[in-house]
């Protein structure tokens, strides 16, 4: 792990704020290791919940906002962040993000509230291609939100009830045409369990593609909020037939990097790496 520069024996802070379509994510980063994490529902006004998890993580740390030498922000919403030094594209800081959480990772899978994406590095960790969904909710967490909805149960509960179920085919992603399909498969009696089955393989089968088409090149790291789910790791998994890693800090990994550009900035010329 890079130590970044000290001045007189004093560490150096930055702040990663991803903000997510769903999710508000913030990291603290001191000397290269993360030593705060906070995350907050993005709601209507990304601008505010930025503020409010930088705040709030600065306040949890004991952190005054002036000995924060860099704040970056990233996601959907990075450009109504006023506080941030600089703003930087999710892809980058994704990318750099699992390599600093593991820097075997050469594949990163990412599935968040509201688009998917897939990014192949090198092997210093920069990104060498990259395909991302972000025109539709398909193969997303807003897109299990809205099918969990139908069925009515919290998506929370979707990884439980497919545990031992077969899952149903589904013809459609787009999520229009799948809410009518879930409708549909309901009324002709399949179990809340199948559907369950059926939408979180067709998530994964969703995120498959995207990575054949990059080229899947082990390692690979899940990222994201849907990360957590352990069944659609298994399911990728089978499908990719490659170890597929996770981490706590998953569905950090876009602040982390974000903090890390931060922390690189910082570095005295000629030293960054």
């Amino acid at each position: 792990m890079k130590k970044t520069f000290q001045k007189e024996g004093v560490g150096m802070y930055a702040v990663g704020i991803d903000i997510g379509s769903t999710v508000t994510k913030g990291v603290l980063m001191t000397d290269g290791i993360v030593t705060g994490t906070h995350r907050l529902p993005t709601g209507w006004s990304p601008r505010e919940t930025g503020r409010r998890v930088l705040a709030d993580l600065l306040a949890r740390h004991q952190v005054c906002p002036g000995e924060v030498q860099q704040i970056v922000a990233t996601g959907y919403g990075r450009q109504t962040m006023e506080e941030a030094h600089r703003k930087i594209t999710e892809i980058t800081c994704h990318a750099r993000g699992a390599y600093h959480i593991n820097a075997a990772v050469r594949t990163v899978l990412d599935i968040g509230g509201q688009d998917s994406k897939v990014v192949r590095l090198g092997d210093r960790g920069q990104v060498v291609d990259f395909i991302m969904n972000d025109k539709c909710a398909a193969g997303t967490g807003r897109f299990l939100q809205v099918m969990a909805t139908q069925m009515e149960v919290d998506v929370s509960q979707l990884e439980e009830l497919a545990a031992e179920a077969k899952p149903v085919q589904l013809n459609n992603m787009c999520t229009v045409f799948a809410e009518s399909e879930v409708v549909g498969l309901l009324a002709s009696g399949a179990s809340k369990a199948s559907i369950a089955a059926g939408l979180l393989t067709s998530v994964a089968s969703k995120i498959c593609t995207q990575a054949q088409r990059v080229g899947v090149v082990e390692d690979v790291f899940f990222s994201g909020g849907l990360a957590e789910i352990g069944y659609l790791k298994k399911v990728i998994q089978e499908k990719l037939g490659v170890p597929v890693h996770q981490s706590h800090l998953a569905q950090y990994t876009g602040a982390i990097g974000a903090a890390l550009s931060g922390m690189a900035s910082l570095e005295p010329a000629g030293k960054e790496q």
